[in-house]
């Protein structure tokens, strides 16, 4: 079964204005590509309604399934729920299913603040997390995950278990020439094995034994082997550092 695409949206005022480092979408990238999802496309976007509704729409129309992080609690700038209830073109309502979930959690000391933890754009579903008395919400592709690292990176290993996926594979060549030296050679091979990313990453730094560093990624380990070896064929000779597996 082919891997969905996805999409991300990082939501927060905090992480906007450098408060706060996001550490959710470098986990969600590296989770993805552990998966062989592809990212298409990811944005940061501060606690507006009608900022979450526009990225979430933009992200649906490039990719499956749609991530969301942030903006899910019961405070006032948690307006996430809101702006993919307006994507989506469905209103706010009330799980009973999570204030269930809220009530015993709290033992009863539930107040109406709190239980804005149980809104949801109608239609949403939840997914029992191991390792959290919260569940996961999802709505048509599009599943609003919270910000906290601890709680995002356990509810996204749920949602994950629902997507196929297959790990891509990846090899590294390290060059001691330039991007400019090496350029045609990569046109050629690029050209050869148009399904297999090949990238180019140079650096600057001093002491480094490479230039370049160049990557080859599919989930066909054997494409990319013969991508390899034909960029040991075709590049100036003598330039190849060293060859790794990723």
């Amino acid at each position: 079964m082919t891997p969905p695409t996805a999409a991300a949206v990082i939501i927060g005022n905090e992480v906007l204005t450098a408060k706060v480092r996001d550490e959710n979408g470098p986990l969600l990238i590296r989770r993805l590509r552990d998966r062989g999802i592809p990212l298409r496309w990811m944005a940061t976007v501060p606690d507006e309604v009608p900022a979450i509704a526009h990225a979430v729409r933009h992200a649906r129309s490039v990719a499956d399934v749609v991530f969301t992080s942030g903006g899910i609690g019961p405070t006032h700038d948690d307006v996430t729920v809101e702006g993919v209830s307006v994507a989506l073109g469905v209103p706010v309502v009330r799980l009973p299913e999570i204030e269930e979930v809220v009530r015993r959690h709290r033992e009863g000391d539930v107040s109406d603040v709190v239980l804005r933890l149980a809104n949801a754009p109608r239609g949403a579903t939840v997914l029992e997390v191991d390792g959290s008395w919260f569940p996961a919400l999802g709505c048509d592709r599009t599943y609003m995950l919270p910000g906290v690292p601890e709680l995002f990176k356990l509810q996204l290993e749920a949602v994950l278990g629902l997507m196929p996926g297959v790990p891509v594979v990846l090899e590294c060549l390290y060059v001691s020439l330039g991007e400019p030296e090496i350029a045609e050679a990569l046109d050629q091979v690029a050209a050869a094995f148009p399904d297999v990313a090949l990238g180019s990453y140079p650096h600057f730094k001093r002491g480094l034994d490479y230039r370049v560093k160049l990557t080859a990624e599919h989930v066909d380990g054997a494409r990319v082997r013969a991508l390899v070896d034909q960029l040991e064929r075709t590049l100036p000779p003598g330039c190849i550092v060293r060859r790794e597996r990723g």
